[in-house]
């Protein structure tokens, strides 16, 4: 007789789809829409960016509030709500006519996401797996990575059709995507329902799928006054900052240096594809090595990866080597800055520590594209606050190797 599948991979199956869809539309895909706003309406770059970076909130004002929304609500119910007001957000911004309305969108669109996105999702998945657990979210966070297959989708429904009518589309479809979606995921392994419908008792499942839960996890606030904590807080940022500035300006820096459109498409869609590497492989490495060495080769490689694209018009291939260090090195993060936080602290709290983690993200979320818009208004270029990053991303990896676990500093 063949063993039933472990439930906690169908979670990780539904939420790798969920993450494809909304990070292609609202994070990845959205550099698409850059160029068609600013030829419509006149605005600055600075203006649109300000705008996109309140996607930000979706990691941030709303993060820590999600965060304690999933521990005590469960993934389920906020991903399915966060899925409805993502695909009304979209249909909102549809219909924008000034800057005020596309503001009021972004917001209600950032709400809805950070219901099903990030957060919720990593939480989703995390409470079903212990040993295995980086594995697993490097699996579930490809779904992140897999989103640039759908950016050229995105590129052609607006080239074909018109903007406004790619919104309504997109917005549509995500509701008959994710919500059904939303159906297969289940908060615990206690909330599993075996194949006879009955209900499983948590001593019955524990028999079955035996639970790995550390044991002496420090408390809430013990954890988030760790000084560990604080520098895991701070590199997020700099990623967060770094990462968001260059998914929004990808397509305008590139298309700057004279590419087409058709080009700079290719090269937006491949940047999520390619961090699918650092996922999967990071993930991997970080259930069988230190984590934190792991992640400042990751912060090495965005480091590397943005000082080409400083002089992506300079040297033959830039663009390519961008590519080839920038993706994986963030991709990497993704799953390590999770798989961390639940090695370091349990999973008591953990919707809370990363619903923090990503509060803080959203500061760097927030700056990073409106700089980089300001950047470009007045200087012409991109290349000083490439290099700002540059630098921050090869800070950073120094300052991760800081973080040792508490039950080592706490001796000290």
């Amino acid at each position: 007789m063949m063993q039933k599948i472990y439930y906690g991979w169908w979670i990780v199956l539904a939420c790798f789809f969920i993450a494809l869809f909304v990070s292609s539309i609202v994070f990845f895909g959205f550099t698409a829409f850059f160029e068609p706003l600013v030829k419509e309406f006149g605005w600055s770059y600075t203006q649109v960016s300000f705008a996109a970076s309140l996607r930000g909130m979706e990691m941030g004002l709303f993060a820590p509030l999600i965060g304690f929304l999933v521990d005590r609500f469960g993934s389920r119910k906020l991903i399915l709500v966060g899925i409805i007001i993502t695909g009304i957000g979209l249909i909102c911004l549809a219909f924008t006519h000034s800057l005020t309305m596309y503001y009021a969108s972004f917001i209600l669109l950032s709400f809805g996401a950070g219901g099903c996105a990030s957060v919720v999702t990593t939480t989703a998945v995390i409470n079903w797996f212990d040993k295995n657990a980086g594995k697993a979210l490097g699996i579930m966070s490809s779904g992140f990575g897999a989103s640039g297959l759908l950016v050229p989708v995105i590129v052609w429904l607006i080239d074909i059709y018109d903007w406004r009518i790619a919104l309504l589309l997109l917005g549509v479809g995500m509701w008959i995507i994710g919500v059904p979606l939303s159906f297969i995921i289940r908060n615990k392994p206690e909330d599993s329902i075996v194949e006879d419908t009955r209900k499983v008792n948590k001593a019955d499942f524990n028999s079955l799928y035996p639970p790995e839960v550390p044991n002496g996890e420090l408390s809430f606030r013990e954890a988030v006054k760790d000084k560990t904590f604080l520098y895991l807080n701070f590199v997020e940022a700099i990623r967060m900052m770094t990462l968001s500035a260059v998914i929004l300006h990808i397509m305008p820096y590139l298309g700057s240096l004279g590419m087409s459109r058709y080009h700079t498409g290719m090269i937006a869609a491949a940047l999520p594809l390619c961090s699918i590497i650092g996922r999967l492989s990071f993930g991997w490495l970080g259930d069988t090595c230190d984590k934190r060495y792991i992640m400042a080769l990751s912060y090495g490689l965005m480091s590397i990866g943005m000082l080409a694209l400083c002089y992506a018009d300079r040297i033959w291939g830039g663009v390519y080597l961008f590519l080839l260090f920038f993706s994986p090195g963030f991709g990497g993060l993704l799953v390590l800055r999770s798989s961390i936080i639940r090695e370091y602290y349990g999973s008591k709290s953990f919707g809370k520590m990363v619903g923090i983690l990503m509060g803080f993200a959203s500061i760097g979320g927030i700056i990073g594209p409106t700089i980089a818009g300001w950047t470009f208004d007045t200087m012409g270029s991109y290349y000083l606050i490439w290099m700002v990053f540059c630098l921050l991303t090869l800070i950073s990896g120094f300052v991760i190797l800081c973080a040792t676990p508490p039950s080592k500093h706490r001796r000290n």
